[in-house]
């Protein structure tokens, strides 16, 4: 019997390979043969129209990653292809590098292992006095699965939480606020977890840094496209925003160069779900929806 022939972008194809290969015959998106019907590939990539013209036999896009907002599925609907992607089992990850964030932007906790490394500590002495997180006010940008893992997390930690997002969550216990600057004008620090699309872009932009004020603190571990990240920088480097925990960039993997010279900014490389368990249990759940797939079964976590 003929093995599927699944095409993978280049990244993802040291990770699948040993888990297919017996049951399906893989080869590099782009440069594979047509005749794939299944096409892996990660959120930051997705799949274009482009690339989903070039299969025409392409019968699922399997996103090894949350977030799909990077494949074209106007195009994926017409042909009747299906989408997965990898929801749940990266949500305690994500949302501990949030809170991990908020730390470490308050207690300056980058800056101060600087201070240690570069001797300053023997040389000047105590270093500045950093900032308290406990008893904040938080406010979270979309309370799905990972915005409800971070309010859980804060709970303890946190004098209040309040929450925005396109409806309030039955039985939620945070305060809904249905205008972002609202939101971010009750709190001294705003964690985004809202998915990427059309309606959030630049979602945070001048308006809400300034209400979240010089005081404040802006966390993200959504997409960059949600911020406006030319005026977060402007608000940045004019101190009109406190500081920043950032995981994800307009145009990764490029950070606006004024943010790298900034010590009241946080930076990580997208790695919010970067850890061996997840990164294992993200892979297996591509592998369980290609396997629904193959197999006639209901796909186990299915966007279209």
């Amino acid at each position: 019997m003929t093995r599927p022939v699944i095409a993978v972008i280049p990244k993802l194809s040291g990770r699948f390979a040993p888990l297919l290969a017996e049951r399906y015959e893989l080869h590099l998106a782009r440069s594979g043969p047509a005749v794939a019907r299944a096409l892996i590939t990660s959120g930051g990539e997705g799949a274009d129209a482009a690339l989903i013209g070039s299969l025409p036999h392409l019968e699922i896009i399997a996103v090894d990653g949350v977030g799909y907002d990077a494949v074209d599925l106007d195009a994926a609907a017409a042909r009747g292809i299906r989408v997965t992607h990898t929801p749940d089992v990266l949500t305690d990850d994500v949302a501990d590098l949030a809170i991990g964030l908020m730390i470490a932007a308050y207690r300056r906790i980058v800056v101060a292992d600087g201070y240690v490394r570069e001797g300053r500590w023997a040389l000047d002495g105590a270093m500045p006095l950093a900032r308290r997180v406990s008893g904040r006010r938080l406010g979270i940008v979309g309370l799905g699965r990972i915005g409800a893992a971070i309010a859980r997390r804060a709970e303890p930690m946190m004098a209040s939480i309040a929450y925005t997002a396109r409806h309030a969550r039955v039985g939620a216990p945070y305060a809904f606020v249905p205008d972002i600057v609202a939101l971010a004008e009750r709190s001294d620090v705003l964690i985004v977890a809202v998915p990427a699309s059309v309606e959030t872009a630049k979602l945070i932009d001048r308006h809400v840094l300034d209400a979240l004020g010089n005081d404040g603190v802006l966390v993200n571990v959504a997409r960059g496209s949600v911020i406006d990240e030319a005026a977060l920088t402007d608000a940045l480097v004019e101190g009109r925003l406190g500081a920043a925990g950032l995981d994800v960039f307009a145009d990764e993997p490029h950070v606006p160069l004024p943010l790298l010279g900034l010590a009241n900014v946080v930076l990580q490389p997208h790695c919010g779900s970067a850890t061996y368990e997840t990164r294992q249990a993200m892979a297996q759940l591509v592998v369980d929806n290609l396997d629904a797939h193959f197999a006639g079964r209901a796909l186990p976590t299915p966007v279209l």
